[in-house]
Order: C-alpha cells, then structure tokens, then sequence
C-alpha cells in the first residue's frame, strides 16, 4: 500500500531516463576530483594569509623577522634557494664590455671624448673620462690602485686617460679590451707645440690656465729656432712621444730605439682591438661602429652633424703653421722610429679595412716628398744644417695637414 502510494505520489514527478543519465554522469565527474572545498578550509587559507602579512608588517617595521618566523626557519632549516641551487646566472653583456682609450695627446681625442660623450648617454654605457692630462706614467702602486679603479667601473664601461700602457694581467688582473687613435707624428708635435702656447678657438684663454708659467719669450719662441737650436721641448727624448703610450710603463719605454719601438709593435697585436689613424677619421669611427656597435652605433651620424660640427670646429689649435724645410728635415730625422711606428699603425689599419670589407671614405693621405723618403733610407746620423736642400717650402706645406 505504502509502495503504491509512494509511486502514485512521486510518478508524475519522476525524471525521465536520458536525463536521469546525463545527471549521473556529471555527478561521477565531480566526484573524480580530489579537492572539496568547505568553510573550514576557507578560513584555513585566510588565517594562514593574514599571518604572513602580519609577520611581513612586523618584519619591517622593527628591522628584523619576528621571533615566532625565527623559530620557523630555524625547524625547517637555515639552507636558502641560492644554497642550493647556485647563485642566478649573471647578465650577459656584449663583448667586449671593459674598453679602455688611453687617448695619445692631440691625436685628435677631444673629438673623439665629444662623440663619447654622446653615445653614452644614447646607449647607455659607462664613461668614466679622468681629467688627469700631465700624469702618463706612474709608479707600480699608482697602476694596479688605477687597474683596480678601473676593473670596479661597472660593465660595460669605457675609461680613458691621457696615460701609457698599463699591464692589467701582470697584476692578474683581468685585461680589459684597448683602442687609440694617432696622426702623423710631425703634426702631432705641430699642434702641441702651438697648443701649449695659444690654445684654440674656443677662446677660453686655456692655454693660460694650462701653461701660466710660461714667460712670453718662451711663448712665442719661432719654432725653426726651436729645432734648429736643439731646444728641449723639440728634441730627444721630448719628440719621442707616441710610442711609450703603446709600449708601457717601463723605463725603457721612454728612450727612443728599436726595443720601445718593439714592444710597442707587440703590444698594439696582442692587446688593441683597433689603433686608427686621424688623417682617416671617418674610417676609425666606421671600424668602431663595426667593432663595437654596443659603444658606437650611430657615430658617424653624429659627426656628420651640425650641431657636431659647431663643436668640434672650436678644438682646432691656432696660430699654427709650417716650419721651414730644413727644420722638417730635423725633425723628422729626429722622429724616425715615431714614423716607423706610425708607418706600421697605417698599414695594419689599412689592413684590417681590406679585411672588413669597408670601402674607404677617407681622403688617402698625401705622399711623404721626396726628401723625406730619402732620409727613411739614410742611416741615422745627425744632419748637417748646411746641407742642400732640393725642395722648396711649398712642398713642405703641401705634405702636412692642417688640422
């Protein structure tokens, strides 16, 4: 009775059968996963979240964890991720990220140290230019506090300063990567010689802040007498200047002969990325960018400029010009392992050009005249003042360049 009752009440209530199915199946679908969730796990998760927000509130602001966190690191143990798994891996940087430019003086590096300027604030590296121009060679504890200095700059950097080779691997240092730029060694010591005295058209009065001891008779001593009188700032060992800064920073380097001119050699193979010519800008500045287009993508855009321009027109020395012929002959005998060291320099630039496929954009530099062929060739005995001279000043004035 009771049966019939119950299927009478519940009959016209009952599901059909395609539904009936369906319902179980969702039913065993959910019961096949493993969490259930009920108001006494909720609370679980929310009292252990506002524990650790309360300790980290409580962490900073008595400087230190709380003792009950104490506790806990001290229960699971004091190793840490980096204990066992390592230090992260450190950030990949191009090569080579540690450059140095130990600039020779007026070869042209006030122009480059502009552009420096500028691609570091483009690309976002470190310069660090020192203003310390008088000081090129140092003791053995000036280099390694000055290598150590530099190797603490962070990566990638470029560092430069007026100074000679430094040896970083001797004091197991780290080698950083080195570049340089140097001109034609009698143009060179032209634009010194007549920096020192007038400066240049910055019209800052420089060269009386860089040389306020010199008397007037000294400023405006003419050049020829200089030379010819063998006066000491244009004779041995003052005119025998570009090579110690690839040689290095031991006395020998300092004296003119075949061992500095050498080493030098050696140096510039084993430790420069690149030592370009000035008469060659352009095509420098093209190498670096292809060097090092992490330092000086871009560069040759911001030379050509005008805004460059305005600039670097100013750092042009004034008051120069030309000495007599009899008085390049001098001097040029006088720098004969400096043109043996620039004469390598040019071709080995000019090699790597070939090498790298660039087309050059310079104006090739003009040919030394005859008389100074001649004299690569003579033996190095002093010459004679009285000797016959077979081309006139024009000819001079037409070898050198004006810049």
């Amino acid at each position: 009775c009771c049966g019939k009752i119950y299927g009478s009440v519940l009959g016209p209530y009952s599901w059909p059968k395609g539904k009936e199915k369906r319902n179980n199946r969702k039913y065993s679908l959910l019961s096949a996963i493993p969490l259930r969730f009920s108001l006494r796990g909720y609370g679980f998760c929310m009292a252990t979240l506002f524990f650790f927000c309360f300790g980290s509130l409580f962490y900073q602001l008595n400087g230190g964890p709380p003792k009950i966190l104490l506790d806990i690191r001290q229960y699971l143990g004091k190793s840490t991720y980096l204990d066992d798994h390592g230090p992260p891996a450190p950030r990949v940087l191009p090569f080579p990220s540690q450059v140095v430019y130990n600039r020779v003086g007026k070869c042209g590096s006030r122009t480059v140290v502009i552009l420096l300027r500028l691609l570091a604030e483009k690309h976002q590296f470190n310069l660090v230019s020192s203003d310390i121009h008088n000081k090129t060679r140092l003791t053995k504890h000036e280099q390694v506090d000055l290598m150590k200095n530099i190797s603490n700059i962070p990566q990638p950097f470029l560092y430069t300063r007026h100074v000679h080779f430094l040896n970083f691997t001797r004091f197991r240092i780290e080698q950083p990567v080195y570049i340089n730029i140097i001109r034609d060694p009698i143009n060179r010591f032209l634009s010194n010689y007549f920096f020192r005295r007038f400066g240049d058209w910055r019209g800052e009065q420089n060269h009386l802040i860089r040389t306020p001891g010199m008397k007037d008779d000294e400023r405006y001593l003419d050049i020829n007498v200089c030379i010819l009188e063998n006066y000491p700032e244009c004779s041995n060992p003052r005119v025998f200047y570009i090579i110690p800064y690839f040689c290095g920073q031991h006395p020998q380097c300092r004296e003119p002969g075949v061992w500095a001119l050498e080493r030098a050699k050696q140096n510039v193979q084993e430790n420069y990325l690149l030592v370009g010519i000035l008469e060659e800008l352009e095509d420098v500045l093209l190498l670096l960018e292809r060097l090092l287009p992490h330092y000086f993508t871009g560069v040759l855009n911001i030379y050509k400029s005008p805004d460059y321009k305005k600039m670097g027109n100013m750092t042009g020395t004034v008051r120069k010009h030309t000495p007599t012929l009899e008085a390049l002959q001098v001097l040029y005998h006088r720098m004969r392992y400096e043109y043996d060291f620039y004469n390598f320099i040019r071709d080995q630039f000019h090699l790597m050009k070939k090498k790298i496929g660039l087309k050059s954009v310079s104006q090739p530099p003009a040919h030394s005249p005859a008389f100074l062929r001649e004299l690569a060739l003579r033996t190095p005995e002093p010459l004679d003042e009285d000797e016959e001279l077979d081309t006139d000043l024009e000819d001079a004035n037409s070898w050198l360049v004006h810049s």
